[in-house]
């Protein structure tokens, strides 16, 4: 652990020093501006009606019970900045941290209220304004947000070092002395987090064009993500099967760039753009003109929601805004659009497994996509479906929120796993990485033996097994 914690440190400050030519930050375009809460529509700002039938559905006010955690009172202070009524000040901006972003309470507004769109400005204002600037934090922020995370050839560097720690025996043998108990002390309560690396990432399991024996009726392009291509990269590879079961021929660019949803959701909106158009380039570099694709899949709840924003986040960019805008029409989360086009169900009998499900926060509030999932799920011969209380109630992943905020993660975590507990269910199916590595660090923890599982790999597992 400590060689790698040094390694990962060099190497993140020799990137930093010679950073190669292909991930220098893309210019500008002439015209692009940046938007602050005080530029919104006022329109945006006023349509929350103080109704409070967000309060019982967000998680942080359920916790404290106090005005200033709810969705409601962090409006009103949005509002009262846009308006100069209120200074970005250190205390606006731990609130802003303090929220989730599960967007529960976007789902219950009956006024429709865009709560993403005030939530990531009011965040991005913090960050322009460094309220919350500390040496550690500046520090930490450079070396993740804008250096790890902007470069996927470090990233897999860091993957695969790690993967050589866990796979080695190293990682049992630090925890079996005890050799944690070393770390600082907010290391030492992170690090059964630390999510399981797989062999292979992507683009050695999946070929750049992919197409079924029988021919395609679809081609898509298909997203493999950051975390994604490190931790659950036979998830992307059953995704691809399971598209290739559909007659979809598929497009998988190489060595993708993160979404930029990480970047986008803690205030660093250039860096969200430039990835932005990083992804965009990788595509159609590809794939081609994007606007010949059936859909550009992604499988990754959290990811899939800011991909589907790319028009918002480059509509001021004359180079890139008419591109995004096709982009965000394509995009398509993969349950999403197996429902569309009718999937094609599975052979054979199948073993008979109990399996409850949940929800993606940004799957069901941010893309409102609940039903699919569980559709595709009954599609599955031998499968019973038990539904988990309080399923789209958020696990306390939320991004890098588990990270930032570990006391409120972990008690979200708990009745999260006591609700898992309930159904009796030895397997969670789930769309998004985040919430998969929140809910595996959470049955580490009890030492039980629940699986957890991508729904699309559920799906594939039947189609193979119709097949032998």
């Amino acid at each position: 652990m400590f060689p790698l914690a040094a390694w990962v440190f060099l190497s993140a400050r020799c990137a930093a020093m010679h950073p190669p030519t292909f991930d220098a930050p893309l210019p500008p375009s002439p015209g692009a501006k940046p938007i602050y809460l005080k530029d919104l529509d006022f329109g945006i700002l006023a349509q929350c009606i103080h109704c409070g039938l967000c309060l019982p559905t967000c998680p942080t006010y359920d916790a404290t019970k106090l005005e200033r955690h709810s969705p409601r009172g962090r409006i009103q202070l949005m509002k009262n900045v846009a308006e100069g009524r209120l200074d970005v000040t250190e205390v606006f901006g731990n609130e802003m941290y303090f929220c989730l972003g599960c967007l529960a309470c976007e789902t219950a507004c009956p006024a429709g209220v865009d709560y993403t769109r005030m939530f990531e400005e009011a965040r991005a204002d913090i960050e322009r304004a460094g309220v919350l600037n500390t040496e550690k934090r500046n520090w930490i922020r450079s070396l993740t947000l804008r250096g790890i995370f902007t470069r996927p050839w470090l990233l897999r560097a860091i993957g695969r070092a790690l993967r050589i720690y866990q796979a080695s025996g190293m990682e049992a043998l630090v925890r079996k002395l005890g050799l944690t108990r070393l770390l600082p002390k907010n290391l030492r309560e992170l690090e059964p987090l630390t999510p399981r690396i797989q062999q292979d990432f992507s683009d050695a399991l999946i070929g750049e064009i992919e197409t079924p024996p029988e021919g395609a009726t679809r081609r898509v392009g298909m997203l493999t993500g950051c975390v994604q291509d490190l931790t659950y990269s036979h998830v992307n590879r059953d995704t691809v099967d399971v598209l290739l079961a559909n007659h979809c021929e598929v497009i998988t660019p190489r060595m993708q760039h993160c979404c930029g949803s990480l970047h986008g959701h803690n205030g660093e909106v250039d860096t969200a753009r430039d990835m932005a158009r990083r992804n965009i380039d990788d595509m159609e570099r590809s794939a081609g003109p994007l606007a010949e694709l059936d859909a550009i899949i992604t499988n990754a709840g959290g990811c899939g929601t800011h991909l589907k924003h790319y028009d918002h986040l480059l509509h001021n960019d004359p180079r890139y805004a008419e591109r995004a805008r096709i982009w965000t029409t394509k995009v398509k989360d993969i349950h999403e659009f197996l429902s569309a086009i009718g999937p094609v169900k599975p052979a054979g009998a199948g073993a008979e497994q109990t399996v409850t499900y949940h929800e993606s926060c940004h799957l069901c509030h941010g893309q409102k996509i609940t039903k699919q999932p569980r559709e595709l799920l009954k599609l599955i011969p031998g499968l019973k479906l038990v539904e988990l209380p309080e399923s789209s109630w958020c696990c306390g992943s939320a991004g890098v929120y588990n990270i930032t905020q570990p006391e409120m993660s972990a008690k979200l975590l708990d009745r999260k796993m006591a609700n898992i507990a309930k159904t009796g269910a030895k397997c969670v199916a789930n769309g998004n990485p985040g919430c998969s590595v929140q809910l595996e660090a959470g049955v580490r923890a009890r030492g039980d033996d629940t699986e957890i599982v991508h729904p699309i790999t559920l799906l594939a597992r039947a189609y193979r097994a119709g097949k032998s």
